[in-house]
């Protein structure tokens, strides 16, 4: 995976073998990307990065601006490799080891953008939506974004649907 545009354009990231994840791919990420820069300016922005997994996501936000980051994630080895490289790349993310539900049932910070990348056969989307939006987690000026398949779907919640080969984005303005 590489870092699409932005400080650190071009710079690839080697993920080890042993982390069980599904990274976003550049070509969705980059159709993603070019969404948000027509439509919000990133710096002085904050993100949340729900099932961080890489930190793909954080690293094209962080290269484009974006000046602070949380990446939320249960695998303690995902935290370390974002870790890693948040040094490596000398941005600023924080990272926090917990169940992001877990998580999002306690936080009371508002955040400019917050996308989340479950596994896609995670049973719990309606459910994520419903703690975000409860919470009053997205600024006014910002969304949600929920990486996901073909199978599901968030029709009721009015949200717009992007497909790119087999991801989807469903973004959110609350």
């Amino acid at each position: 995976m590489r870092i699409i545009s932005g400080k650190h354009k071009g710079k690839r990231i080697v993920t080890p073998n042993n982390l069980t994840i599904r990274p976003t791919t550049d070509r969705a990420k980059e159709a993603l990307f070019n969404i948000l820069n027509c439509r919000y300016y990133f710096n002085g922005k904050n993100v949340l990065d729900l099932f961080a997994g890489t930190g793909n996501i954080s690293y094209e936000f962080a290269s484009r601006g974006v000046e602070e980051i949380t990446c939320v994630d249960i695998n303690y080895n995902c935290i370390r490799f974002i870790d890693t490289n948040s040094e490596q790349l000398k941005v600023n993310i924080s990272t926090i080891k917990s169940d992001c539900l877990e998580y999002l049932k306690k936080c009371r910070k508002q955040f400019n953008f917050i996308f989340a990348d479950p596994p896609y056969n995670y049973e719990n989307y309606q459910v994520l939506v419903e703690f975000v939006k409860v919470n009053n987690l997205v600024k006014d000026d910002g969304c949600l974004i929920i990486e996901h398949d073909k199978t599901t779907s968030f029709e009721d919640n009015n949200a717009e649907l992007r497909k790119y080969g087999t991801v989807h984005f469903s973004i959110f303005s609350f």
